[in-house]
């Protein structure tokens, strides 16, 4: 995030590219970031490809991404701007609407931070964007649920005879995976497991390494590929 000076010292700006090929739409988003202490909007993308261009540029703290858009899609700008070192401290919210599903499996293999509906209230945006800034991902359980509809669809992985899923991986460290796969929160884990906060965040940390992955998002992309949880146990948390 960038620093910026205020009436009471140094504080932190939250820096926004907006995605939308809708104009209206770009625009209402960029305005109410704009009108937003703390952010600040430093652009506006029609498509993928400028969005790509954009972010190269300014190096955004959070892109908010359309899905549908002419040209480079917001699947492939994501991709784009999460797998260059140029832009991979940039983070991606993707706007989404629920006859998108198909695109959730997509956009969290291109490395999106979360999901967000386009008509979310106001109040709700704004708090995705902070979230996703701060390094969190935001997989609410409805799209967690899309998820596992979607790896129910796919053909299973067939790991070889004998091989325990994710070798390097603690029983401790699975239990929190298995959790976080089933759309629980770090307040919910440390409930679950009767863990402190510091312990349940230090196994998290631990697992981003070992699995190399760029969030929770892809924390649960790894827990279903690997067989942690089966899209059939169900049994997904509700907030």
């Amino acid at each position: 995030m960038k620093e910026t000076e205020g009436e009471d010292g140094m504080t932190d700006e939250t820096r926004v590219l907006v995605v939308d090929d809708q104009v209206l739409l770009r625009g209402s988003f960029r305005i109410l970031v704009e009108n937003e202490p703390g952010l600040t909007a430093v652009g506006a993308a029609g498509d993928g490809a400028e969005a790509v261009a954009l972010a190269r540029l300014h190096r955004p703290d959070v892109v908010l991404m359309d899905v549908r858009m002419p040209g480079t899609d917001g699947i492939e700008a994501t991709r784009l701007i999460c797998g260059s070192p140029e832009t991979a401290g940039v983070r991606v919210l993707i706007l989404t609407t629920f006859d998108l599903d198909e695109y959730v499996y997509a956009a969290l293999h291109a490395g999106a931070a979360g999901f967000l509906l386009k008509d979310a209230p106001p109040a709700e945006v704004l708090a995705a964007i902070r979230i996703v800034a701060t390094g969190d991902s935001l997989l609410a359980p409805s799209v967690t649920r899309r998820l596992v509809e979607e790896f129910t669809r796919r053909p299973a992985p067939a790991p070889a005879r004998g091989a325990a899923p994710l070798p390097e991986v603690t029983e401790r460290e699975r239990e929190v995976l298995e959790l976080i796969a089933r759309g629980l929160s770090n307040d919910e884990i440390t409930a679950r497991l009767h863990l402190s906060m510091g312990t349940v965040k230090t196994h998290i940390g631990r697992l981003l390494s070992k699995l190399a992955a760029r969030d929770r998002a892809q924390l649960v992309i790894a827990a279903y590929e690997a067989g942690v949880v089966s899209p059939s146990d169900g049994g997904l948390a509700t907030r």
